[in-house]
């Protein structure tokens, strides 16, 4: 049995998680929004980068993040 890869979603920028849009086990669409970020008083979504389930939630409402900090995980559907 092959490991299914894991698709690691990053923060874009510096900022702030104000919104947590998905829950583990959720399946999500490619361009489907993950996480709501503010960054510099704009909000902006962070979207999956593929087709897949969520599997891991690595940060929290209200976490300040760096720049390519793992905000979610996703595995194959």
């Amino acid at each position: 049995l092959e490991e299914p890869m894991a698709t690691e979603i990053t923060a874009p920028m510096v900022g702030k998680v104000v919104k947590i849009l998905v829950q583990i086990g959720q399946e999500v669409s490619e361009d489907e929004p993950v996480v709501m970020l503010e960054a510099m008083k704009v909000e902006m979504p962070v979207v999956a980068t593929e087709d897949g389930v969520v599997s891991d939630i690595k940060v929290k409402e209200g976490d300040a993040v760096e720049a390519d900090t793992v905000l979610v995980v996703l595995d194959e559907a």
